[in-house]
């Protein structure tokens, strides 16, 4: 079923697409569970790039300022203060949200925002509008 919203003004041109699901949902904590959380986040990339846009992952963002603030690892303290305000800010600059299925608190708080600011949020990248040939 699709879920999107209007399409931004701007959707004429290559659209920034934050990635958001699962990272640490349903890990445990394991380091092992997480890397594959954010590799099938990163599975998404290519496909968005194919369709002529710019692709995010907010761990890409958020990972270095918790480190640089203190955070070694993944749940801990630091990471908690840091990893949602980081996404939220990040939303503000994307124009577009891919919601990846999966249980995840802070995709679920990434697709709010997003609407909130009246951004495309899609659960498929087909939804996605066809700029390749604009890139």
């Amino acid at each position: 079923m699709t879920m999107s919203t209007h399409a931004p003004p701007f959707a004429s041109r290559p659209l920034l697409v934050l990635i958001a699901g699962p990272y640490m949902s349903g890990t445990g904590g394991d380091p092992e569970r997480i890397a594959a959380n954010r590799a099938r986040l990163e599975s998404q990339t290519f496909p968005i790039y194919q369709r002529g846009h710019p692709p995010l992952v907010g761990e890409w963002m958020a990972l270095p300022i918790i480190h640089a603030a203190g955070g070694r690892v993944h749940g801990d303290e630091v990471f908690q203060q840091y990893q949602y305000p980081v996404a939220h800010r990040l939303i503000g600059r994307c124009d577009a949200v891919l919601r990846v299925p999966g249980e995840s608190k802070g995709a679920d708080m990434d697709v709010a925002r997003a609407r909130e600011l009246g951004l495309l949020v899609c659960f498929d990248v087909s939804e996605l509008p066809d700029r390749s040939e604009a890139a």
